[in-house]
């Protein structure tokens, strides 16, 4: 369900963010805001219950309002829901319920600094929101690997050897086996790097380790140990570096992230498990913000099929 969500203190409330957010993809949102004075994409946001089924049902029937193919050939298709009645309903289904933002931090963070800087009642009081139910079937969470540069020939070419060995027990792999299985055991990461070639799978030796570095709510998320660990530890990087991506990327897929290792573009690569959606939803319940890119929620909806005047 696409919709607008108001931008008020009560209503933000009860949305939940789970990662963190910089800065600089603020600033350059909100100048997109102020020169087009519209919402160009919608924030992905996930809630409990079923608000949704009453609005769809029997929408397949007709015919769609508008449809169109992505770069993917991918269809999408928007059915407009006019009845006040079904809308009354879903609005309803909704009041008090919390809302978990699954993409789209920084533009939730935009649209309310916006708000703001205008001040004032009006349309830029409201956001476009994507709403999925927390229970449909169809909702995936899928995992986003590490790379990093700058390692290679450096003294933190030793210091990111001696860490795993101190923390990881190492399994030599094959190219197949890169992507830990799922799970919630202890710490599994796959590595791989451009010196050596050689696949290896990391396990966490002791889970003390992470207790020791990070707050009770987050030592058990993948994405926040190897954060701590070892982008933080021997590979030295700060807030501002990984707001910034210095030495740091990221890759959607098993394939890409090998090639990008084997090419030389990146010097190693971690890959990681996908987070479980009730852990982000406990996390965020907690108040806690994770790491960027821990999450990669799908299918995701296109830019461009609504658009959300702001006046």
């Amino acid at each position: 369900m696409l919709g607008r969500l108001p931008l008020t203190d009560e209503a933000a409330a009860g949305i939940r963010p789970h990662e963190r957010t910089h800065p600089g993809p603020i600033e350059d949102r909100l100048r997109l805001a102020r020169a087009t004075k519209t919402n160009l994409s919608p924030i992905f946001a996930l809630h409990p219950g079923d608000a949704v089924g009453p609005l769809t049902d029997g929408l397949g029937d007709a015919p769609p309002w508008g449809e169109a193919r992505d770069a993917d050939d991918t269809l999408h298709r928007l059915w407009r829901i006019a009845d006040p009645d079904r809308i009354a309903a879903a609005q309803t289904a909704l009041i008090g319920a919390d809302l978990l933002i699954a993409d789209g931090h920084h533009r939730y963070e935009t649209a309310r600094a916006y708000a703001e800087e205008l001040g004032g009642a009006g349309e830029h009081r409201f956001l476009l929101a994507l709403l999925v139910s927390l229970d449909d079937p169809g909702l995936q969470i899928l995992p986003t690997h590490r790379l990093l540069a700058g390692i290679s020939g450096t003294d933190r070419q030793g210091a990111l050897r001696d860490t795993l060995i101190e923390h990881f027990d190492l399994e030599k792999i094959s190219m197949e086996e890169l992507a830990p299985p799922p799970g919630e055991g202890p710490l599994q990461l796959g590595y791989l790097d451009g010196f050596h070639g050689q696949p290896f799978r990391l396990t966490l030796k002791d889970q003390a380790s992470a207790d020791a570095v990070l707050p009770k709510g987050l030592r058990r998320l993948d994405t926040a140990v190897l954060e701590a660990l070892i982008l933080r530890g021997p590979v030295g990087l700060d807030d501002e570096a990984i707001a910034s991506l210095e030495g740091l990327g990221y890759a959607r897929s098993d394939d890409e992230a090998r090639e990008l290792v084997l090419d030389g573009t990146w010097d190693c690569a971690f890959f990681l498990r996908a987070t479980p959606i009730a852990q982000v939803r406990e996390l965020a319940a907690a108040g806690h913000v994770m790491p960027p890119k821990s999450t990669f929620f799908t299918p995701k909806v296109p830019t461009g099929l609504l658009f959300n005047p702001l006046v």
